[in-house]
């Protein structure tokens, strides 16, 4: 099997599963409990929150544990929007996953008011619309994503919440796929959230964290035993916060090899398009994520060329996971001003630091032969 969907989910690194071990098996003790066997679980977590914090440029105190990034993105969301009632505006923009889409749309059915700030043809943030909505709307919230998990396109993240802070707006950034691959600095700009995912970057599943400023309110949406200093009530979860930790750890290091991540995607790029000089990458190719290839195949049936794929061992996506697992056109693409036809034709391809060269040749090799097959069986689609 050629994995290249990691944008999707990584494989848990061995480090990672190490590390997680023994908090599975004879290290269980509860960490709110007052004696040595649950102290020491206490220490582990606290251990962890440091190398998460670290990863980011942030304070542990900052960190606050969760389930992941879906509820990372709507707890900073509700947190925003009930600490400033007297405001009934939401900017976000056009591209943004589905965490963060849903949750405004809901919120914009309860009677907020809801402005998607566009994108151009490469995937890049409109600057000047969202200056421009800062100036027309009472924002309580402007939520951006620090990388769009589909194409990888990196949004100005420093530019857009300089301005939303000159507004006194909450500032949240769905910093998903951007932590562990590229450098993610919270102290750099005015930013009040982000949200993290320890799956992203070959850490266990069900684990993700909520980074609040230290100098920003929070109200929690889960009360009870007051874990996650009063931020997020339950017991937490020992072995995927270890494990969330290491995989920290190991991010850092990652991050610094970003380059020959991203030389392996552009040889994967030149040898399809060597051979399929129509194929095109849908996004901004100079700043983008160093990971990611989303590729357009005119006239194949994405969906197709996705079956073909897998029956040759090779696992890409059309683009973000649904729980459906069905292909459909990508909203991203489509966003991006491309037609229906451009949406249903692209794939995605997404690295990691453990894809080697090899693999990469082989997927190309793979891509053509696939795209042959079905433009020979169903010519002009």
């Amino acid at each position: 099997m050629i994995y290249l969907d990691n944008n999707a989910t990584t494989r848990v690194a061995p480090e990672v599963l190490e590390a997680m071990r023994p908090w599975l098996d004879e290290a269980y003790g509860n960490p709110s409990a007052g004696y040595r066997f649950g102290r020491t679980a206490r220490k582990a977590i606290d251990q962890a929150r440091e190398q998460v914090a670290a990863l980011i440029g942030a304070q542990p105190e900052e960190i606050v544990f969760t389930s992941g990034g879906t509820e990372s993105n709507n707890a900073a969301i509700r947190s925003a929007l009930a600490l400033r009632p007297d405001r009934r505006a939401i900017l976000t923009s056009t591209v943004e996953h589905s965490a963060v889409e849903e949750p405004v749309k809901f919120h914009e059915s309860t009677g907020y008011e809801a402005r998607f700030n566009p994108v151009d043809s490469l995937g890049r943030l409109d600057l000047d619309a969202w200056k421009a909505h800062l100036a027309k709307g009472d924002f309580a919230l402007a939520s951006l994503m620090w990388a769009n998990n589909e194409t990888g396109v990196i949004s100005p993240v420093e530019d857009a919440f300089a301005l939303a802070a000159e507004q006194d707006v909450y500032c949240h950034s769905d910093a998903v796929q951007a932590v562990g691959k590229i450098p993610v600095n919270v102290a750099a700009f005015p930013l009040h959230a982000l949200s993290i995912s320890a799956h992203k970057l070959h850490g266990p599943k069900g684990i993700g964290a909520l980074w609040v400023n230290r100098h920003a309110r929070f109200l929690p949406q889960s009360l009870g035993g007051g874990q996650e200093n009063e931020r997020r009530s339950g017991t937490e979860n020992v072995p995927a916060i270890v494990g969330f930790g290491v995989a920290a750890e190991s991010a850092l290091r990652a991050i610094e090899a970003r380059e020959e991540i991203a030389a392996l995607r552009d040889r994967f790029e030149a040898a399809v398009i060597e051979a399929l000089p129509d194929v095109a990458i849908n996004g901004d190719p100079d700043g983008r994520l160093p990971n990611t290839s989303n590729l357009y195949f005119p006239g194949v049936d994405g969906e197709g060329l996705l079956i073909l794929l897998d029956e040759a061992g090779v696992c890409c996506s059309p683009g973000s996971a649904c729980s459906t697992g069905q292909v459909k056109p990508s909203r991203i693409v489509r966003a991006m001003g491309h037609p229906n036809a451009r949406a249903r034709s692209s794939v995605r391809f997404s690295l990691s630091r453990f894809t080697t060269a090899d693999e990469m040749d082989a997927a190309a090799a793979a891509v053509v032969r696939a795209v042959g097959k079905l433009r020979v069986v169903l010519p002009g689609r």
